[in-house]
Parts: C-alpha cells; structure tokens; sequence
C-alpha cells in the first residue's frame, strides 16, 4: 500500500507546476501537534513508520526518513527497503540533506499548513544558497493518494469546571490581554491545541490520548473569538463562551480572519452589538485610541503556528515569539496542583493492584519466582496456549485497574508494554497479532499513563519476576541513582533543565552507559501529556526556558541494550521552593516533590552500589507509598505493597 502510494506521489509531483524534485512530509497536523488524529496521520501512511516524532522527505529517486534516537530500532524494524532511515543527530539534517542532494534550483513542496513558520525559515534560509525554492502547495498531497483516509469526526466539545481548572476563562483572558499590552501587542493569533483549550476552559477529544479540540483562538484587546466546527458545540458550551463574550466562528474561517486582523477590520458580533447600542461606530480591532502613532503588532508564535496563517500577515506587524499562554499554563495553579497530586495517587493504586496482578500470574502460568524471590536457576513450566500472557493482553489489564478509577478519561498514550528485546525499542508500541508473549527470565518494563480530569499522568516501571543478570542488576542500579539524584535536586532560580539533565546520567556515565532522549517533559492538567516550554534534556532547547515553581516536569533516565532489554524509571515531580540555610545571591532555591506513587523493585538492586543515603531515599520514598495508597487496595492488594516496600537494610548492616 504504502509502495504503491510512493509511485502515485511520484507522479504527481511529477505533473504539478512547477514540478517537484522533493516533497516533505512532516508528521505534525494544522496545529504543529505532536500527537495526531488518525486522519492527519500522512506520514506513518506513507512511509510505514507509526512513531509519533519522523519527517520524510521523498525524491524522484529516494525516500528518507528522520527521527531521533528514541524511534532508530523502531524505524529500522518498520521501513520497507524502499526507505532509508535518517538518525537525527548522526545524519545531516533534511535541510542541509537536500542543500547537498538536490540540483541548484530544485523545487520542494509542502504543505503550508502542516509546517510550522520556525521550521519553513530555517529552510528558506539554508535553501537559498543554492537557489532552491520551498514550494507552498495549496493541496496536501498525500491527500490525494490516501483514498482511505479517515474522515474527520464529530465530538463533543466538553467545558473543564472551576474546580479542576482553578482559574476562570475571564480572568485568564484578563492575564492574557494584560500581556498584550505590555508587549505592545494588541491580539494574538492562538494554534496549539492545548492552549485554546485552557485558554477557553474546554476540553475534547478530537485526537486520540490527548482531551483537546480541533480550534483555534484569536484574541485582541476588545475580542476573543474561537475557530471550531460548530457542530461539536452544544447549547450549554455556547452559552457558557457567550457569558465570555467569546464568540464561535467556524473552524476553516480562521484563514479569511486573520487577513482581516491583519488589515485592522476584525471585529466580533459582541463587539458590533455594543457599539451598536451606544449608537457608536464600530472600532476595528486595530484601533490605537491614546493617539500614539506606534504600530501595535500580532502575536504569533513562530514555532506552534503554521506558515499558511503567517503568509496572511505582513512580517513587519508580528511579534514572533513564544506564546504566553506556553507558560501560563505550565505554572499549574492551586487547583489543578491538587487535582494531580489527587490523580497520581488514584493512579499509583491501579499499578500496584496490576503488579499484584501480575506477579500472581507470572507465577500462575509460567511457574516465575516472582516480584521478591530469586530462583536458584531460570524455570518455565508448561502452560496452555490459552493461558499464556502477552504484551497487549497485559496492558489491557493494566487499563482495565485504571479505568476504574474516579475521573478516568482513557490513557494519556499507547501503554509502552515491552518484554526483553522489546524494552530496548524506546518507544515500542506492541500490536496485538505481532507482539511478544510475557518472559519469566526476562525484563518486562511498562511505560502508561492516564488522562483523569483533574490530572495527567505518566509513570515506568521497570520490573523482574525471574533471576536478574547481575548486569541488568547493575543497569538498573545505575538507573535508579540518576532518578534519586534528579530528584533529590535543589538549584537557584533561573536554572533550566539543561543544566540539571547530567545529574541523571552521571552513574551511568561512570560505567560508559547513556540514553538516547531527554530526561524530563512537563505534563499537562487534564491536557498533554507531553507539554513545554520547560523540559530536561541535553538539547539545546532545554536551555531556553527556566524551571519555577509550581511547574511540573517527569524524572526518567533509562538503559537500552538493543537486542536485549531496556531499563526506565519515571515519576511525575512538582517544582517547589527549597528550604535552604543561605540565599546566596538572593536567587531563591528550587527543589523537588515526587507525586507518583508506585515501588521500584528491590531485587533489581544491587545494594553495593548504592550510597546509604540512596537507600535511605527509597525507604522514605516507600514508606509515603503505602501509606498514600492504603485507602485505594484491599488487604490483599496492601500485603503485597508491604512486602514490595519493606525498609532495605543497608549492606554493611
């Protein structure tokens, strides 16, 4: 399918004007997502890469894929031998690929609206040594090859209540307008999905894990307006926006819209009817009424919006720059605080009471030793074929414990349920006719999470019910030290996760080990689970942002062998303000609080290599464990959790 696709594509690149030498596909939606809805999916239908991060570039001749280190095994397991897989940061980059591959004067074409403006620049600037054109083409088209893409469906806007959201939508727009001013901006043009959402208060489910709407926002000093298929909105939302005065347009006006922001003649129906009852004319958007003659300007944030909308302004009258609403929403507020600790903890018990789960049937069906005991020697017995575990059968039970917990929405991402080999795929999603069956000498590690509508969440666990190599023993060790030591951390204001991301890996390091991703994203209340601009990682990005309190942000440092196994251990961390004994330089100090609850295995630990104060750290952090937890199990259920968190004694004891 794919095969036959990239020949159509071919072709039409072939006969459209001007002819094109190279086309981009990009994995990202209208709104820059990371992850999409199953009809914006063109990249995976193209090239057979399902990985949620790739862009492929496809020539008369060629079709390359890139991604980073977190999909290479993936990606090489899935292209076809028509594909050849581009590692981000080992190849060149696609810019600079095609700068060196493609003739002076080749025509690249893409989908203006599925590129952000960020990314189409930094193309136009490399291409433009060479003479080489990025074409803007007004049919995506994968389109037109996809004949069975999946229509786009009708769900139900829904409204997030105050008291999971803390803060109303007009207080918000308040905040929002404030900065517009002081940035002598007068409106703002709002394209992340995750923004309008908690811009506006709402909720979706246009997209699959992640609780947002296909729509975008535009707001100005006097006006807010929202771009969304009406059909999904029903009385009670409009009403609840109307109370706002935040008026609903239809989702493909938005293009018509910002040419008229552009041009100063956009104005609302809320807007029109005041001036119309006070017998004024109508002010247009633009309007600078303290008769100052300084241009006010849009802003637009360069890397979430798309180049289709920027191609509608004049360059001179944009602010580009990161939008404000990136980290309002990351400086979570009393409310939604709460409502994740809340979250987390319901969260923790469902993967106790799977872990209890399957630990009984490892040893049921496989004859393991199980979560505490080491056998002397590596043992299976036979089983019948209808009893035996899977990857996916697991997982399924793993939501099955979620979805029984009080605002469960569905998953936040495909659960990462890898045995053995598996687990070294960083981001291995198991599919049900082509996954393994569960391992007793192997490492199993689960990577899941949960959308509740007071909380996100995202938690790995990295688990054996056989005998441990002394080397995973010590991989895992290595692991669990770079976890403590992130989370033990305390840093002056200002400081970012780029700074902070070494900390996890130096017992790692010290063994010649490492992990090819970041160490930590933000997470969302209710929204993304992945969400910036915060991140730890070494990538110079992470630079950009400083860590404050009240954000929140993962620990997950990890170990992959390809061809083996795979080690992660994460928890979801609050920022807060540190008690120290100085305040050298004023700064302020920052620190962590741990808000996932679930226990690291004891006998994947090699004590020997632990410090008495790491050790001492997982006694304290296990012994929060059971008590937060109690309430949510049965007896039976809070057995198991004692003996899994049950003090570690130190080695020289």
């Amino acid at each position: 399918m794919a095969s036959d696709s990239l020949d159509e594509l071919r072709s039409l690149m072939g006969s459209h004007s001007p002819p094109l030498d190279a086309l981009v596909v990009p994995s990202e939606d209208n709104h820059q997502s990371e992850y999409v809805s199953d009809r914006d999916k063109r990249r995976e239908f193209i090239s057979g890469f399902t990985g949620s991060a790739g862009l492929a570039l496809i020539t008369m001749n060629e079709a390359l894929l890139w991604t980073d280190g977190r999909y290479f095994l993936q990606a090489t397991q899935q292209l076809s031998d028509r594909w050849k897989l581009m590692r981000i940061g080992e190849d060149p980059a696609v810019e600079n690929w095609i700068v060196d591959n493609l003739q002076s004067d080749a025509a690249v074409g893409i989908d203006p609206w599925c590129v952000s403006v960020d990314t189409a620049q930094r193309w136009m600037q490399a291409f433009s040594k060479s003479r080489q054109k990025l074409i803007q083409l007004s049919v995506n088209l994968v389109d037109e090859v996809w004949r069975d893409r999946p229509a786009a469906e009708i769900r139900p806007v829904t409204l997030q209540p105050f008291k999971f959201a803390g803060c109303t939508v007009a207080d918000k727009l308040k905040n929002l307008r404030e900065k517009l001013v002081q940035d002598k901006a007068y409106g703002i043009i709002v394209t992340a999905l995750d923004e309008v959402a908690w811009l506006y208060n709402i909720r979706g489910n246009d997209v699959s894990y992640s609780p947002v709407v296909h729509a975008y926002a535009i707001v100005t000093t006097d006006l807010a307006l929202f771009y969304v298929d009406k059909r999904k909105v029903s009385s009670e939302v409009h009403s609840s926006l109307s109370e706002n005065e935040i008026e609903v347009r239809e989702y493909n006006t938005v293009s018509s819209d910002v040419s008229l922001l552009a041009s100063g003649k956009l104005i609302s129906s809320f807007a029109a009817k005041a001036s119309e009852e006070n017998g004024e004319n109508v002010v247009n958007a633009g309007h600078i009424e303290d008769g100052s003659q300084e241009k006010k300007l849009i802003w637009f944030d360069p890397a979430s919006c798309c180049l289709a909308l920027y191609s509608n302004l004049n360059s001179d009258q944009v602010l580009m720059q990161q939008s404000p609403l990136a980290l309002a929403k990351a400086i979570k507020n009393h409310f939604e605080l709460d409502g994740l600790r809340k979250a987390h903890i319901r969260d923790g018990a469902a993967v106790v009471q799977y872990l209890v789960w399957l630990d009984g049937e490892m040893q049921k069906v496989y004859g393991a030793a199980g979560f505490f005991t080491e056998p002397e020697e590596t043992h299976k017995r036979k089983h019948q074929e209808t009893e035996k575990l899977t990857e996916v059968s697991v997982s399924d039970k793993l939501e099955s414990f979620r979805a029984k917990k009080e605002h469960f929405k569905g998953l936040s991402f495909p659960t990462i349920s890898s045995v053995g080999p598996n687990a070294s795929i960083i981001h291995y999603k198991p599919e049900a006719g082509t996954c393994a069956e569960l391992d007793a000498d192997s490492i199993y590690l689960f990577d899941s999470g949960a959308q509740y509508q007071d909380g996100t969440t995202d938690i790995t666990r990295t688990v054996h019910f056989g005998k441990p190599s002394a080397h995973e023993k010590a991989c895992y060790t290595a692991v669990l030290k770079g976890h403590i030591a992130l989370g033990n951390a305390v840093f002056p204001n200002g400081t970012t996760g780029h700074a902070l991301d070494i900390l996890s890996r130096i017992p790692l390091w010290k063994n010649g080990l490492d992990y090819r991703h970041g160490t930590g994203h933000g997470i969302g209340s209710y929204l993304n689970v992945h969400e910036g601009p915060h991140l730890i990682s070494f990538k110079h990005h992470a630079r950009n942002v400083p860590l404050q309190a009240s954000m929140t942000v993962t620990d997950e440092p990890g170990y992959y062998e390809d061809g083996n196994f795979g080690i992660r251990l994460e928890n979801v961390l609050v920022v807060k303000e540190a008690d120290t004994n100085f305040n050298f330089g004023e700064k302020g100090y920052l620190s962590f609080e741990h808000i996932t609850w679930a226990p690291y295995q004891k006998k994947l630990m090699n004590l020997n290599l632990m410090t008495p104060e790491e050790i001492a750290w997982v006694n304290s952090y296990h012994s929060t464990c059971q008590e937060v937890l109690a309430p949510y199990l049965n007896d039976q259920e809070m057995e198991w959790l004692k003996k899994a968190t049950q003090p570690i004694a130190s080695p020289a004891s």
